[in-house]
C-alpha cells in the first residue's frame, strides 16, 4: 500500500497534476526560456533540483517553523537552493546561464515550488515529500523540453543545437523563437491534451 501511494504521488506531477499543462503554474519560465531544447532542459533540471531540495528541508523542519512565519521561511530556503543552482550553471555552463538570463533567479517566486512546499512538504514526512517534488520536477521538465524541441525545430531547423535541416531545404519560422511562438506552442499543446482528455471522458460515459 505504501509503495502504491508513493507511486501515485510521483506520477501525479508528471501527468494528472502536471504543473504547466494542468495546473498552469510556472508559466513564466515555460514561456520565456523554451525557445530551445537545451534551455528548456536546463531550466527544468534547475527547477527540479530546487523543488526537491526545498521540499526536503521543509518536510524536515515542518514542526519547528511557527505558522506565522512559514512562508518567509520557505522563501529563504528556496532562495538558498536557487542561488546554488544559479552559481552552478554560471560556473560549469556559462553559455546556458547567459541564455537563461534572469529566469534562474526568478525560480524563487515560481508558484510550482512554493506550492509543493506549502501544500505537500509541510504536511508530510521526508520520503513522500521528495517523491512528490521529484515527480513535479519531471513533469515540469518534460513540458519545457517538448515545447523547446518544437520551437527549436520550427524556428531554427535544429534540435539540441544540432542542425537537422539547412535553409536550402527549410525556411525557419522566426515567430517560433519569439515570445509569440511560446504562446502558440504551449497553447496548442494544452488544447490537444484537453481534447483527448475530454474525448476519453466522453467514451468512459
Amino acid at each position: 500500500m505504501a509503495s502504491r501511494s508513493l507511486y501515485s504521488e510521483f506520477t501525479k506531477g508528471i501527468w494528472k497534476e502536471n504543473p504547466v499543462i494542468i495546473l498552469l503554474l510556472g508559466m513564466c519560465p515555460a514561456l520565456a526560456v523554451s525557445n530551445s531544447a537545451v534551455n528548456g532542459l536546463a531550466m527544468g533540471l534547475a527547477s527540479t533540483f530546487v523543488v526537491v531540495s526545498a521540499s526536503s528541508i521543509v518536510s524536515i523542519i515542518r514542526r519547528l517553523v511557527p505558522a506565522q512565519v512559514r512562508i518567509p521561511t520557505y522563501i529563504v530556503i528556496i532562495a538558498g537552493f536557487v542561488t546554488l543552482a544559479d552559481l552552478f550553471l554560471k560556473a560549469y555552463f556559462p553559455a546556458v546561464a547567459k541564455s537563461l538570463g534572469p529566469y534562474v533567479p526568478l525560480i524563487v517566486v515560481n508558484c510550482m515550488i512554493m506550492g509543493r512546499a506549502e501544500f505537500f512538504a509541510s504536511k508530510h514526512t521526508l520520503l513522500p515529500a521528495i517523491v512528490d517534488a521529484f515527480g513535479t520536477g519531471i513533469g515540469f521538465t518534460w513540458v519545457l523540453v517538448v515545447v523547446g524541441v518544437v520551437r527549436e525545430i520550427l524556428g531554427s531547423g535544429s534540435i539540441f543545437n544540432v542542425m537537422l535541416m539547412s535553409e536550402d531545404v527549410f525556411t525557419p519560422w522566426v515567430v517560433m523563437i519569439l515570445p509569440a511562438g511560446a504562446f502558440i506552442s504551449l497553447g496548442l499543446m494544452i488544447g490537444i491534451i484537453n481534447y483527448f482528455k475530454n474525448l476519453k471522458a466522453e467514451r468512459a460515459k
